[in-house]
């Protein structure tokens, strides 16, 4: 809180709440009532497991969400055979859920600063909830696919919402680490899917990926039913607003959101047009988005292709190409423990430019990241011939999920505080493409593999990750001159 807040709070008990005094409805000014969080009703003063137990719930449910796309991988076969129809249709049960991660933020980010996060959550995980049924149920293959892009649309609210919580909930010197924990899980998520999902379709019918994962999910919805709060100030303000003039019958208790006249669906038509408008008309925010697109559309391309890898050349089963993932998850985990060396380095660049480092500072990982992303990838391809030993493919996926981790974090970190006036929306187009190319390298996996074979196709993608190595290079010496240009920044 505030020293102005603190005075005033001194000054007018009532505005915290503490003694009725309807004498100053007269003799105080306009502003006078204004309500401000008293310092235990700032969430920042919630006690430290307190805070702990929401960033863990929120971080689990958000990987809930990511592990749920990729668990269909392993179920295709069954879809396809039960519903009768082709391999190809069946892949669309992991391209549409990614799809609908895409699309909602566009939706979501708004809701959440009209109705507060908790809200949002609460409703869009419900939602979720009752996705996960038709889909573990489904009749027909219609009904299948149409619930897996629903599920994906409602589960997308701990995707670009839940940062936002972790914020509310610690200063900025504290935020590091339960962000960092909150950062792996869309990350991990991803990679965790087809690990389950192999075990469970080795052992059992199809249909259990997906009662199991709506088992979880239903852990997950209570979960944060107990232990988020909410968090946002804006909306305890209002709260807190109305219930003072609920208590005292002063009718001038007011919060900034009361007089504020922004609309929902002039925020919504913003939300969904702006990303776009974005990315038409600033080349920089484009290649970036771009990057980060091309690099998620092979993470979930490795879905169809490792299979076809571990299968064909070594003989695998379900439950043990399952497990070929654990190579990109141990990169990530890898690289993300390195989180404190790059603290280190971007506090020394924060002292060297005097508090205020440009945003180019964050491309220093990003540097990192374009390098190891396709190491990992040319030395995958060359490690798929079938008498090259299989854990060497999984050795070399490693750099290749410790490069996603720098690329993401470096890219999405730049965006926020390079465009900072519309970092949401600036979150928002690199959410909308990565979902397009994710949803839809999964489609062309399978026939460019049987195509090309295992080594050109890798390889093929390492050039493509190659080309685009260069941008964070660039932006670092550039950066700068092409925000000056740009209108979105200097908004």
């Amino acid at each position: 809180m505030s020293v102005a807040s603190s005075i005033t709070l001194q000054q007018h008990p009532s505005l915290g709440g503490l003694t009725q005094m309807p004498e100053l409805k007269e003799n105080l000014p306009a502003d006078s009532f204004r309500v401000y969080l008293d310092l235990h009703e700032n969430p920042q003063e919630l006690p430290v497991i307190r805070k702990w137990a929401a960033v863990l719930a929120i971080s689990c449910a958000s990987l809930c969400v990511a592990s749920s796309s990729s668990m269909a991988v392993f179920a295709e076969d069954g879809v396809a055979q039960e519903f009768r129809i082709s391999r190809l249709v069946s892949v669309l049960s992991l391209s549409l859920f990614v799809e609908g991660l895409g699309l909602g933020p566009l939706l979501v980010g708004p809701l959440s600063e009209v109705y507060g996060r908790n809200l949002v959550y609460r409703i869009s995980y419900g939602l979720f909830f009752l996705c996960s049924f038709p889909v573990a149920f489904a009749p027909n293959a219609g009904v299948f696919l149409v619930f897996r892009f629903l599920g994906g649309f409602c589960g997308s609210a701990f995707l670009s919402v839940a940062g936002g919580s972790i914020s509310d909930l610690f200063s900025d010197s504290t935020v590091a680490n339960p962000m960092a924990v909150y950062t792996i899980s869309p990350f991990i998520g991803p990679v965790l899917g087809p690990l389950l999902s192999g075990f469970i379709n080795q052992n059992l019918y199809w249909r259990w990926t997906f009662r199991i994962q709506t088992i979880w999910v239903f852990i997950q919805y209570i979960a944060l039913f107990i232990l988020v709060p909410e968090t946002y100030t804006p909306i305890l303000l209002r709260k807190k607003a109305r219930r003072l003039r609920e208590d005292t019958g002063i009718t001038t208790y007011w919060a900034p959101l009361d007089r504020e006249n922004s609309h929902l669906l002039t925020a919504i038509a913003i939300s969904c047009y702006r990303p776009f408008q974005l990315m038409i008309f600033d080349r920089m925010a484009l290649l970036l988005n771009l990057w980060t697109a091309l690099i998620l559309g092979i993470l979930y391309l490795a879905f169809q292709a490792f299979p076809i890898i571990f299968v064909n050349n070594h003989g695998f089963n379900v439950q043990s190409t399952g497990l070929t993932f654990l190579g990109i998850g141990l990169g990530m985990i890898l690289a993300i423990s390195s989180q404190p060396y790059w603290n280190r380095l971007f506090a020394h660049e924060a002292d060297r430019h005097r508090g205020q480092p440009p945003p180019e500072v964050r491309l220093l990982m990003g540097k990192l990241g374009g390098v190891l992303v396709p190491v990992g990838l040319f030395w995958m391809a060359f490690s798929t011939y079938p008498r090259v030993p299989w854990i060497v493919i999984i050795i070399a996926s490693i750099p290749f999920g410790a490069g996603i981790y720098f690329v993401f974090t470096s890219t999405f970190t730049y965006l926020v505080t390079a465009y900072r006036p519309i970092a949401a929306s600036a979150m928002a187009s690199n959410s909308a493409l990565r979902s397009a190319f994710a949803a839809v390298f999964p489609i062309f996996a399978r026939p460019m593999y049987l195509k090309l074979g295992t080594v050109g196709a890798t390889a093929l993608l390492a050039g493509l990750t190659t080309l685009m190595a260069p941008l964070p290079f660039i932006f670092y010496k550039i950066g700068a001159r092409l925000r000056a240009q740009s209108r979105f920044t200097a908004e």
